[in-house]
């Protein structure tokens, strides 16, 4: 028996244990943690397509706006770009704009947005004379220097720019009130309101604006943003950021609930959110999502590979100097403005309609036509005997310009409202289609017979196309032109390799559904071509019925089989696939499109978009073969959409193909497990900080456990092999049912409260809907994704293994450099340790260091950087420990070093959580700005820490707890683990809190108040002067 409790104890006390399952886990863990990053760098990776742009850059630095005007001109500055060689006068003369930059952003990312309006109005605008008149001026850029400011992990300096913001737009206005600093004309009115474009962090800052104090009422209407994560913090580990982002977006979804217009007051604001896709690395581009914060008359999410002319993703910095981007950025900014009014933009529904036509595709529910709003321009006039094609007929052009002859019209009859199977026209081509008075290949035209109304004169049309020729016979056409309404699509031939390169001019693409053609009897396709070319034309009136294909297959189905489709040989010019079940953001699937045979030859090759409704994201796949198939359609975390009305469509793929060949077409979709686990990085990074502590806190309840039991406190090591015997898979397995009860009911709830949120809104306007429910545990709706909790579980385990062992190997090195510059070796009088002899300084300048420590915190420094100590002097601890047993072979020195050993380990977990806002102080610091940091000064936060640290330098050992309050021990630890993994990823800084709770624990402990008096402690300090002798550490 005495055998088997020396090897017991021996195991107990081994800190390299590491069990045969300890090891199978943690191999594991690496292997699956290994597989994700090489597949989230390696597989599913979206083709770079951005085009560089290029600016003559000169700043003007606004040295007058200083403290007068804020408290933080001594931090700050204000500069306005001109371009060099266009525009050189530093006098304000159009439409202000103001450049956010985002964490560690800075001023100078300005230069390509501001270049591009320079140049587009030197180039175009000034001389267009219908632009003067709608009020187009030049944009004058204004751009903030922060300084380089890191407003990611601070919330306290996110609302430091936001005020300092707010004080610079009320002097950029008061600029154009001033002769000597602005050029205007005299009749134009002040600006009143200035536009911001805000990248990153920058955008979230915009948002804060409206709701500081120092906020001027009307000053801000329109905000653009890019790669903003607005729906949630990047990271949760500084407690501000967390509360400045519920307050931001608690106040636009409030205001945005209310009934009355009067009571909203963001009323006159448009905010579009842009986002680059999955090359975004820094910030999830779900982020970016507005659907839980406005509403789509407000605003909208759409991303770069969306935009015609753009069609590519672009990581978190391209976006911002990408040329594709600018340009229409640009070109939209000077479609909403108005310098006549003094908001100096459109009102907001023309804003909002402007944005959606140069920043959607036009293939989107939400966009709105311009025919049907028009009045007939053109006045068609053709031969009695002029052909109309049969109803139901396709128009096929392979070659515009057949014969010498005038233009010749096509004519397609336009079906009766009511039709069967929902029917709608299309019509594709690869030239630009004119509008009025241009003399190109094709022009396209809705017609109604002659007069429309009685006594109506021909007179009234500005066009007049006569096709007649001499025929004395004729019929007239009161026409609209449709060339507004036509949206482009990347061209896609057999050469084509990606959608963003622009060697051919894009198609040319109609879709009108039959309600918008009410008023028209025919669709007139004009071809005025003056030479044989190789342009061409397809046009149709086809049922919705044939035209969409639902899949309703669901997901697990789809991992098992896949899905195969064959479109039929008789199709219609698009199809479109929606499988409503593949919504998820963390899946990944690869596209295979068989090649049609074609015996006249393809006119096209086939064309795909990839796309899904709850934000604006399409992808374009030319001349596809495979695809690579990824989205941000539902992510983890994500609060639900604004008042619940939109529920997801799932994904869609729309394949342009052409008709005329006459042959199948195989579609075939599989899901990417290998490319969907790199999915998982992006969407989950946190994990990684809040799970691990779980882990530890289980091995650390195991280690109190048994040492409360048996006066054997064991190795951090031996732990954490028992409680992958023991706790680790019983809580694991808890977690993942919770995770599927959780998802369970957020579905459930979802779908019962969707209708009675809609009727159900307080007479106030207020909106009772919970946008928090998604951010416990995994942040999934999904039940299907049971499995990432085990998951994750397996790689944390397998991290913290290998930061243990780190930190023992670590530990053995600085005692071993600690033995080799120290000469002396223990003597047989010191082998027996006492407190005294372990500690290096008394008790009175212990604590006279702490009290100091604790001064510099409540004023100075953040307590992230007394952690920070506090992490250095621990180490220390347990290299003294670790070389004192060591050298004794004592089993209370054994004891003591695993118990400072843990706590270390502990510490280190907690590291991560402080370290952002020490970088954040530390850059204050870089920048010599001597006002005090304004935030974290709280003692509380870090008192328990360094007590408990202090206590342990002297290497005082925990005594045991025999009586029941070493069930709170036990619990406190268990909440501590059941916190980290249910609330760690989305409130990570109260793990802090959490550990500090358990360091006050842990000292109270220590100094037990019923066997420790008030005058023992006094006593204790009175008799340990500087003069006492105190023994050296060994």
């Amino acid at each position: 028996m005495v055998e088997g409790h020396t090897r017991r104890r021996s195991r107990l006390q081994n800190h390299w244990s590491c069990s045969l399952y300890t090891l199978a886990t943690t191999l594991l863990g690496f292997a699956v943690l290994f597989l994700m990053l090489q597949s989230f760098m390696t597989r599913q990776l979206d083709a770079k397509g951005c085009g560089m742009s290029y600016m003559r850059p000169y700043f003007s630095h606004y040295s007058d706006f200083d403290t007068e005007h804020t408290r933080f001109a001594s931090k700050y500055s204000l500069y306005l770009y001109r371009e060099g060689g266009i525009d050189e006068d530093l006098r304000v003369k159009g439409v202000p704009v103001l450049f956010i930059p985002g964490n560690a952003g800075s001023y100078k990312q300005v230069r390509p947005l501001a270049s591009e309006a320079a140049d587009y109005y030197h180039n175009i605008l000034r001389h267009d004379v219908d632009a003067g008149r709608a009020g187009k001026r030049p944009l004058d850029f204004f751009s903030v220097d922060f300084n380089e400011d890191i407003t990611a992990f601070h919330g306290q300096t996110l609302l430091d720019q936001a005020e300092y913001l707010n004080d610079a737009i009320s002097f950029i206005l008061s600029l154009y009130h001033t002769p000597a600093r602005s050029v205007r004309d005299s009749d134009l009115p002040d600006p009143t309101s200035v536009i911001l474009v805000g990248h990153s962090m920058g955008g979230i800052v915009a948002r804060t604006m409206l709701i500081m104090p120092n906020y001027q009422s009307n000053s801000i209407n329109t905000i653009i943003t890019l790669s903003a994560p607005h729906a949630r913090p990047p990271v949760s580990f500084d407690g501000d950021i967390v509360r400045t982002y519920k307050g931001i977006n608690d106040y636009w979804r409030h205001a945005y609930s209310q009934k009355w217009a009067i009571d909203n007051p963001l009323w006159h604001v448009t905010l579009i959110s842009i986002a680059g896709g999955g090359l975004d690395t820094v910030v999830p581009s779900d982020y970016a999502s507005l659907a839980s914060l406005v509403p789509e008359t407000h605003g909208f999410t759409v991303f770069t590979s969306s935009i015609p002319n753009v069609w590519t993703g672009m990581d978190h910095l391209a976006i911002t100097w990408c040329h594709q981007v600018r340009k229409s950025i640009v070109r939209a900014l000077y479609d909403v403005i108005d310098v006549s009014r003094p908001t100096q933009t459109l009102p907001r529904a023309e804003r909002m309609r402007g944005f959606k036509r140069w920043f959607l595709t036009g293939l989107e529910d939400v966009a709105e036509k311009t025919l049907p709003h028009k009045e007939p321009k053109t006045l068609l006039t053709l031969e009695d005997n002029n052909a109309i094609m049969a109803q139901g007929e396709k128009l096929v052009l392979r070659r515009l310009r057949r014969s010498k002859q005038k233009p010749k019209a096509y004519l397609l009859p336009v079906p009766p409202q009511g039709a069967p199977g929902g029917k709608k026209f299309t019509l594709l081509t690869n030239e630009k289609l004119d509008s009025p008075g241009e003399h190109g290949s094709i022009e396209v035209l809705f017609c109604s017979v002659f007069p429309l109304q009685a006594g109506q004169s021909a007179t009234l049309f500005s066009m007049n196309m006569d096709l007649s020729g001499d025929s004395s016979g004729s019929t007239r056409l009161a026409c609209k032109n449709a060339a507004s309404d036509v949206i482009a699509l990347p061209a896609s031939t057999r050469q084509s390799t990606f959608a963003f390169i622009t060697d051919e001019k894009p198609f040319s693409y109609l879709q009108y559904d039959l309600e918008d053609l009410a008023e028209h009897q025919f669709v007139a396709v004009v071809d005025k071509a003056h030479e044989q070319s190789s342009g061409w034309v397809m046009a149709e009136f086809s049922a919705t019925s044939n035209s969409v294909i639902p899949v309703n297959m669901g997901l697990q189905r789809l991992l098992t089989t896949g899905l195969s489709l064959r479109l039929p040989a008789r199709r219609p010019l698009v199809t479109d696939i929606k499988l409503p079940a593949l919504h998820s953001s963390l899946l990944a699937y690869s596209l295979h499109v068989g090649k049609q045979a074609c015996d006249m030859g393809e006119v096209f090759a086939p064309l795909l978009r990839q796309y899904i409704t709850d934000v604006h994201e399409s992808k374009f796949f030319v001349n596809v073969k495979d695809a690579n198939i990824n989205l941000h359609g539902i992510a983890p975390y994500m609060p639900p959409s604004f008042l619940a009305k939109h529920p997801s469509n799932g994904l869609s793929l729309q394949i342009w193909s052409d008709p005329t060949c006459d042959s199948t077409i195989e579609v075939t979709l599989k899901v990417d497990l290998y490319g969907s686990l790199g999915k998982l990085w992006m969407r989950y990074r946190l994990v990684f900080a809040a799970f691990p502590l779980l882990v530890v806190a289980l091995v650390l309840r195991q280690q109190f456990r048994v040492y409360d039991e048996t006066a054997i406190f064991m190795s951090f090591a031996e732990g954490l092999n028992e409680c992958l015997r023991s706790s680790l898979p019983f809580a694991f397995a808890a977690l993942t049912f919770l995770s599927i009860a959780l998802a369970g009911t957020r579905h459930q709830t979802a779908k019962s409260t969707q209708h009675w949120l809609l009727n159900a809104r307080s007479s106030n306007g207020t909106n009772p809907f919970d946008y928090t429910n998604n951010e416990l545990l995994l942040g999934s709706e999904d039940t299907f994704f049971w499995f990432l909790v085990p998951l994750f579980g397996v790689m944390c385990i397998g991290i913290c293994v290998a930061v243990n062992y780190v930190a023992l190997a670590v530990t053995y090195v600085l005692a071993m450099l600690y033995s080799a510059l120290r000469s002396s070796t223990l003597q047989n009088s010191d082998g027996r340790r006492t407190p005294t002899a372990f500690a290096v300084t008394s008790t009175r300048q212990r604590v006279i260091t702490t009290c100091i420590l604790l001064s510099l915190v409540s004023t100075v420094i953040p307590y992230h950087f007394a952690y920070m100590v506090l992490c250095i002097v621990q180490i220390a601890t347990c290299v003294r420990g670790f070389r004192l047993a060591n050298d004794s072979r004592l089993d209370t020195n054994y004891n003591f070093y695993h118990y400072a050993h843990s706590i270390l380990i502990l510490m280190i977990w907690i590291l991560p959580i402080n370290l952002p806002v020490l970088v954040v102080w530390v850059r204050n610091l870089a920048v010599h700005w001597l006002t005090p940091f304004s935030s974290h000064h709280n003692i509380l936060s870090i008192m328990p820490f360094i007590l408990l640290v202090e206590t342990l330098s002297t290497g005082r050992m925990v005594p045991r707890v025999q009586s029941h309050f070493r069930l709170f021990t036990n619990v406190l630890l268990f909440s501590i683990a059941a916190y980290a993994a249910i609330y760690g990823i989305t409130y990570a800084y109260v793990l802090h809190h959490l550990a500090n709770i358990l360091c006050a624990w842990l000292v109270a402990i220590h100094f037990d108040t019923s066997s420790l008096s008030v005058q023992q402690i006094n006593t204790m300090l009175q008799t340990i002067d500087p003069d006492s002798k105190v023994k050296k550490r060994p």
